[in-house]
């Protein structure tokens, strides 16, 4: 999936070999509240996460599609720990850069109750797990640390990013996640090609490098560093209620709540200037984010590279065309889309 200021196209190989292209109007992220500073961050972050949830959808629609047609349709299809993974790998694969479309009505009870299920999910992984594994870790070694002690929030940083690499590793071995991250490393090397200047060729983007800073990888591991110093600043600040250790832990996992969406839009910010303007020994601010990426970016083979240059061409295209008809499109491979697509 690939997006430009005013479009995104997401493109799934079928199993005989065609290309489905899906193409989508978005409005322009620069006009209005949601292209300022801080705002773009969160507004960015909660429509990356639909975007990105709604083309992996799609993926698995006609990947059931294709099974159907051949008679497979009692195979295993994704495992809960991937259904519920969902959203963060859509973050994680996704580029925080600029705000996707207006969401279609996706609703019905069903989904709404899964997407509180992932909420949760995520919440009591990456904000309560790591928080009481500080309060353990005091304990166990009679450390006798308040919620509100710096040391406290740097413990639970460590165990966040610890959690945050631990959960990557784990599904990565999934084959249905293992697929998506080398498609991710196929994204990554196109916008490479064409930032570059390069032709849209396969053996142009072969070359180039899986990482990329304005990663969604990279953002959760800074997520993860900036709220030890958020945390860590207003921990102190907060009032000594004397309700014991464990009440404590929960008031202080609650107060935290309100200050995710602000942890999230000034780590945008951050990411948005180190990617841009970050060179030299800035560069070393982005390496933790690099590093993760080499386990949610795999080395593509050239039938994805071409599925992800078909997304990045088709949304380029419309970008320079000024084209806004929304809908699919089927292709009989790369090369056909090049040649009804030959602007970018």
């Amino acid at each position: 999936m690939m997006r430009s200021p005013h479009s995104y196209a997401a493109v799934v190989r079928r199993r005989n070999g065609a290309l489905m292209v899906r193409e989508e109007t978005m409005a322009d992220p620069r006009v209005g509240a949601k292209g300022w500073p801080l705002i773009r961050g969160i507004t960015t972050l909660v429509e990356a996460l639909k975007l990105g949830s709604r083309c992996l959808r799609f993926s698995a629609e006609l990947y059931e599609q294709d099974m159907e047609a051949e008679e497979k349709a009692k195979k295993a299809g994704p495992s809960t720990l991937a259904l519920l993974s969902l959203p963060i790998i859509a973050l994680a694969t996704q580029e925080p850069d600029s705000p996707p479309p207006p969401m279609g009505k996706e609703g019905g009870a069903g989904k709404s109750l899964f997407t509180l299920l992932t909420i949760v999910f995520a919440l009591g992984l990456f904000v309560a797990l790591p928080q009481a594994f500080a309060a353990g870790t005091s304990r166990v070694f009679d450390l006798n640390l308040d919620v509100r002690d710096p040391r406290f929030q740097v413990l639970t940083g460590a165990a966040k990013l610890v959690i945050v690499i631990g959960y990557m590793l784990v599904i990565r071995r999934m084959p249905e996640i293992y697929r998506v991250f080398q498609y991710h490393g196929a994204e990554h090397k196109a916008i490479h090609a064409y930032e570059a200047g390069e032709d849209l060729a396969v053996e142009n983007a072969r070359s180039k490098t899986t990482l990329h800073p304005r990663c969604g990888t990279t953002f959760l591991v800074m997520v993860a560093l900036v709220s030890i110093l958020i945390f860590s600043a207003i921990g102190p600040l907060l009032p000594q209620l004397g309700l014991g250790k464990l009440a404590d832990n929960v008031v202080f996992f609650l107060m935290k709540l309100p200050f995710l969406p602000i942890i999230a839009a000034i780590t945008f910010e951050i990411q948005r200037a180190l990617a841009r303007w970050g060179k030299g020994p800035l560069q070393l601010l982005l390496y933790p984010g690099f590093l993760v990426q080499k386990i949610t970016t795999i080395e593509p083979d050239d039938s994805q590279l071409e599925v992800a240059l078909a997304a990045l061409r088709s949304a380029l295209v419309r970008e320079q065309t000024g084209h806004q008809a929304d809908g699919d499109s089927t292709f009989a491979g790369y090369d056909a889309l090049r040649e009804a697509r030959p602007a970018a």
